[in-house]
């Protein structure tokens, strides 16, 4: 029995690439999603287990941790869920608040939450790795929801890589726009696509491949003394101006 980690998103573009990384770092997967015909597909690759089911229902946490705990110890948990929801403040209703904080960061804190007993038992540290966006420390118009509930997720990751230390390590990816289905009305566009890929120092955009390397590392027994990160994989969005 391999030790298993928990991947919240597994049937997207980030998710998916993920779980790859992880299935070839010896580790087992548990993929968690919407999507039935991905994620059949995908555990079909890699030979991963999986639970459908939608992060806004309570029952799915205890069904899939639970499920993912079956085969072997847990070792950590991905959460790779989110929305783009990109309005005007003056556009945006209360609802659209109420979901991107239910998806993006309550959504985390629940898995969590179910995991905890789970993720405690596991040998030498558990890994707990969570999604923002460059959004947040950045300051972009039209983000105002999103990044208000990304900016949750980073509290929670400092909050509980503190809480959790030392038997649990938390970390925080925070990805400038990647192409991935979630983000194609923004990638699909050419024009769009390059103009954004411009405000980068490396000039382009990112690839669900630029990001997972790092999840898989952070989420396994070679990220043992990091803790606590908030990590850009940006291509130099958040930190470079190469202009002006």
């Amino acid at each position: 029995m391999s030790d298993t980690i928990l991947i919240y998103g597994g049937s997207g573009g980030i998710g998916s690439a993920i779980a790859r990384c992880v299935k070839a770092r010896g580790l087992g997967v548990h993929l968690v999603g919407r999507d039935l015909t991905k994620l059949e597909a995908v555990a079909a690759e890699i030979g991963a287990g999986f639970t459908v089911g939608d992060v806004t229902e309570a029952d799915v946490f205890t069904e899939a941790t639970q499920a993912a705990s079956q085969g072997g110890a847990l070792k950590g948990l991905v959460y790779a869920v989110g929305t783009i929801n990109l309005k005007p403040v003056a556009r945006l209703s209360e609802e659209d608040f109420l979901r991107d904080f239910r998806i993006n960061a309550l959504g985390a804190a629940k898995a969590i939450q179910v995991a905890l007993p789970h993720l405690k038992q596991a040998e030498g540290t558990a890994g707990i790795v969570l999604f923002s966006t460059v959004a947040v420390a950045q300051g972009f118009a039209a983000h105002a929801s999103v990044a208000m509930a990304k900016g949750a997720i980073e509290g929670l990751t400092l909050s509980l890589a503190a809480e959790l230390a030392p038997r649990i390590r938390v970390n925080c990816i925070a990805p400038s726009l990647t192409k991935t289905p979630l983000a194609a009305s923004l990638t699909g566009n050419e024009a769009m696509a390059k103009a954004i890929a411009d405000l980068h120092p490396l000039q382009r955009l990112g690839e669900p491949q630029d990001i997972a390397p790092l999840a898989s590392l952070l989420a396994s027994d070679d990220a043992s003394w990091i803790t606590g990160q908030i990590i850009g994989v940006d291509g130099g969005r958040s930190t470079l101006r190469t202009k002006g």
